[in-house]
């Protein structure tokens, strides 16, 4: 009569020898789950960052195109003429243009402070157009307004406010910038494609000219172009603002950054993820090491299970689902922590959380592959052991 055994009775059985000595079957999972939380917490921050950086790309947009002059043909630095904004905004794809110039004074919080004593802050003149042209949010106060150009007032970038110990906008508050003192109106939010903005102090054109003697040429155009049309104006900006030498312009694309750093984390994340393969790869060893012991030591319960009727294929089948437990579990239990490593991570940095379910599906199917294939051997060597001397032992 042909033996029998129901999945149910199968899994008992399985769940029966693996909890017999739960410490070590702990132990065991612990070695997988390490690897799968690895595996997960690396998705999930890669994941969490990435929507992060497309949704600050979504927001600032990839259209929008930083011109500087370059350096001459004798070193000296190439000029840009005073009606270079102008001039590109009358490029058929351009949305908005403004333009910003570097003012050649200090900013100091008091008189006190030497004026050799720049922070590392830059001094600029700029339109009340700039924060919309490149998409710039005020964090507290507000920003260059029509009407206000000659009033010497400024604004501060984020980490220009922090370095001159500025933390809110209050109407006593003022800097010092040369030998002007100017109000401080506004600070900005940080920059997230544009780091030299936050280290600098604006100022109208007309407060530039009027106290600082500034100059009405811009050092830097901001241009904000049709997406379908963007290559295509930079191609033209050059000898649109120096006809005479379109080579000394420069051109960048402030989100290409962003761009880079995102290809950058994938890199990471894929050695991340092959680290964290490996992990699952000692503990897959681990787990066939466990099984064989355990074998040994359960020589005489396989005995007993042959000569009552099991057959080899039964005692395979058992000995895979066994192990296949103890990663399945270990796999959950990686799983939780990878998915809690993720959420304090996004917590801290303050994005959203972002773990694709697809990542967490194939961790723990690995896991399960990996116990399947690591009992294999362990398995069919059971299935061999000789019943009538297992049980004479």
């Amino acid at each position: 009569m042909r033996s029998r055994l129901r999945p149910i009775d199968l899994f008992a059985l399985s769940m029966r020898g693996l909890f017999a000595r739960p410490f070590r079957a702990v132990l065991t999972s612990i070695g997988i789950g390490i690897g799968i939380a690895a595996i997960v917490a690396v998705i999930g921050i890669s994941a969490s960052g990435r929507a992060a950086l497309l949704a600050t790309l979504d927001d600032l947009g990839t259209n929008l195109l930083r011109v500087t002059p370059g350096a001459g043909i004798f070193g000296q630095a190439s000029d840009v003429p005073e009606d270079a904004v102008a001039m590109v905004s009358r490029i058929g794809p351009v949305e908005d243009v403004t333009g910003i110039t570097i003012v050649d004074a200090t900013v100091r919080r008091s008189d006190f402070v030497s004026k050799l004593d720049t922070g590392g802050l830059t001094v600029v003149s700029a339109t009340p157009r700039l924060l919309e042209v490149i998409r710039g949010d005020v964090a507290d106060g507000r920003f260059l307004e029509d009407g206000l150009e000659a009033v010497p007032v400024v604004v501060l970038g984020s980490t220009a406010a922090e370095r001159l110990g500025i933390r809110s906008v209050v109407p006593a508050v003022r800097v010092l910038i040369g030998d002007e003192w100017f109000g401080v109106t506004g600070i900005l939010e940080s920059f997230p494609i544009h780091p030299d903005l936050d280290r600098t102090v604006f100022v109208s054109y007309e407060s530039a000219a009027t106290f600082l003697d500034g100059k009405p040429e811009p050092t830097a155009i901001y241009v904000r172009a049709n997406p379908l049309s963007i290559n295509d104006v930079a191609e033209v900006i050059p000898a649109t603002v120096a006809p005479e030498a379109p080579d000394t312009v420069e051109i960048t694309r402030p989100s290409d950054a962003l761009v880079a750093r995102k290809a950058a984390d994938e890199t990471l994340t894929s050695l991340l993820i092959g680290l964290g393969a490996v992990a699952l790869l000692v503990a897959g060893v681990a787990i066939a090491n466990i099984m064989v012991m355990s074998i040994l030591e359960r020589r005489m319960e396989i005995g007993v299970r042959r000569s009552l009727g099991a057959t080899r294929r039964h005692i395979r089948l058992q000995f895979i689902v066994e192990s296949m437990a103890l990663a399945g579990f270990g796999g959950l239990a990686g799983v939780v922590l990878g998915a809690g490593i993720t959420v304090g991570y996004a917590a801290n940095r303050d994005v959203m959380v972002s773990i694709p379910m697809a990542g967490i599906a194939a961790s723990v199917g690995a896991a399960l592959a990996l116990g399947a294939l690591a009992g294999v051997y362990p398995a069919v060597r059971a299935s061999r052991i000789d019943p009538a001397e297992a049980v004479r032992r």
